[in-house]
């Protein structure tokens, strides 16, 4: 599977963007998310979503962002697999202050989400994500470099067998806005690679 911007599609367009050399930058808008029920007991599914589409079942998918311009509370861009409003997955850096934001990822499945974070500099200004699929089993690994990665989530989605879309997302959860970038994608063979410890358990 290659990587090709002209396959990528859009879950709600956002009125500015640009795609132009492998490089797409999106400005978003106030009040846009996305996160379903658990804790704060609301519903956002607005964020715009780009994705491709494949059932391709072992890959890895890397993208460069840099979110210089983030400066309110929870704006966010990374990755993203978006299967529909009760069934995705991302990881992002989200700005909290001056002092530090949140390294995270947010794994939603059958509509209720959970918040996976860690604190980091608010100084880090650009984040790597790789995107890996085994099957219906995810990982979401980042990298201050783009070769050095460090796992942030394994998870399983229920609604992740069979085809699916992924790709990149941004959003300003309150009143801000601002522009995300993303650069330097590209789809790999499985960097994500089969367990070597304990065997699985027969069916």
């Amino acid at each position: 599977m290659e990587f090709d911007v002209r396959k990528m599609r859009w879950t709600r367009e956002p009125e500015n963007y640009t795609i132009e050399d492998g490089t797409i930058k999106i400005t978003t808008k106030p009040g846009t998310d996305l996160w379903q029920r658990t804790y704060y007991h609301f519903r956002n599914d607005n964020a715009p979503v780009l994705q491709l589409e494949t059932e391709e079942r072992f890959f890895s998918f890397v993208v460069k962002t840099d979110f210089t311009g983030a400066h309110h509370r929870f704006d966010q861009c990374g990755v993203v697999m978006y299967l529909d409003s009760e069934n995705w997955l991302k990881g992002s850096v989200e700005y909290e202050n001056e002092e530090f934001q949140h390294l995270g990822s947010v794994v939603t499945n059958h509509g209720y989400s959970d918040w996976a974070t860690t604190a980091i500099p608010a100084q880090v200004k650009t984040m790597w994500y790789r995107f890996s699929r085994r099957e219906d089993d995810y990982c979401i690994e980042c990298s201050q470099d783009g070769k050095q990665f460090t796992q942030m989530r394994v998870c399983h989605m229920w609604k992740g067998a069979g085809k699916i879309c992924f790709g990149i997302y941004a959003c300003s959860p309150e009143d801000s806005s601002f522009t995300a970038v993303f650069s330097d994608m590209e789809i790999t063979d499985c960097k994500w690679l089969a367990h070597d410890g304990q065997a699985p358990d027969k069916e």
